[in-house]
């Protein structure tokens, strides 16, 4: 997991911080290393469902 110089980790999505981000989802997109926190995974677990390969179900 990448962390920035305070060794902190930020939610892409509300720039949330953490140190050690249990229950966060991380997704390795075009645009890099994206992590998001435990709510905003939960508000957007449809979307996060919906990029799933097929064969995972």
């Amino acid at each position: 997991m990448k962390r920035g110089a305070t060794g902190m980790v930020s939610c892409t999505s509300c720039g949330t911080t953490a140190e050690s981000p249990l229950g966060w989802t991380t997704d390795v997109t075009e645009r890099g290393l994206q992590h998001l926190c435990d709510r905003c995974s939960r508000d957007n677990i449809r979307s996060i469902e919906g990029r799933l390969d097929p064969a995972y179900w």
